[in-house]
């Protein structure tokens, strides 16, 4: 088992402003497994996912990634398994406005031991010709590949994507998407997707919906598909 999730609560808040966010979750998850995260907005999967990635602290239980408990690591320690073990994804791309699309990637190398080829990475992305180029210069679409690159030059065991494609059109929604799907497939990358759109969970391995804090259904996807496919 490579990543198990334990019990794990959180709320925010205290007295009568008090809200449970999650309410005690669990399951597991394989080296490179593609698990969509699913429910309606408030559902706690946000609040889960910076949990997994160490952004946020749960009030109890435990994850553990490849034998390694998070709760267990004090704030050096856990900085340390951030870099080494997580490439982050979000909806807000965030990347560096100064640096050009190559240095942008390259920040994220910077933080690994073994990072892969930028240029490499540049050509899967369909970056290279625009590696010279400012963030302002791309589209939306072409600074969301610059952040996938950042994240997957790391080499990290495991990418959290937080509704990476929440703020693209359709089509260029189905690029990125193709785009993860390339990623775990080439490198083996464990991904965990928060995601509302009901369509994305077709692609995943593991579908896991969770609606007001709880899981509804932990499901293995029999009938995966290639995002290509995907229609919604």
């Amino acid at each position: 088992m490579f990543i198990e999730i334990s019990d794990i609560k959180k709320h925010f808040g205290e007295g009568e402003s008090r809200v449970d966010v999650l309410k005690g979750i669990s399951f597991e998850l394989e080296k490179g497994e593609f698990c969509v995260l699913l429910g309606p907005s408030g559902s706690g999967k946000s609040t889960l996912l910076n949990i997994i990635g160490g952004i946020d602290r749960a009030d109890s239980g435990y994850i553990s990634i490849n034998g390694e408990k998070t709760a267990d690591m004090n704030e050096k320690a856990l900085t340390a398994y951030r870099r080494k073990h997580l490439g982050y994804i979000f909806q807000m791309y965030n990347l560096i406005p100064n640096l050009n699309i190559k240095e942008n990637i390259e920040v994220g190398a910077y933080l690994s031991d073994s990072p892969l080829d930028v240029d490499d990475i540049l050509k899967t992305l369909g970056l290279y010709e625009h590696r010279h180029k400012l963030p302002n210069q791309l589209s939306g679409g072409q600074q969301q590949r610059t952040a996938i690159g950042r994240a997957i030059v790391k080499n990290p065991d495991i990418l959290l994507c937080d509704e990476p494609t929440g703020a693209l059109d359709y089509n260029t929604s189905k690029d990125i998407l193709k785009l993860i799907e390339t990623v775990n497939q080439k490198y083996g990358s464990t991904i965990i997707m928060v995601t509302h759109n009901d369509a994305i969970k077709n692609m995943a391995d593991r579908v896991v919906k969770l609606r007001d804090g709880v899981i509804r259904k932990n499901t293995q996807n029999e009938n995966k598909i290639s995002a290509e496919e995907l229609e919604w």
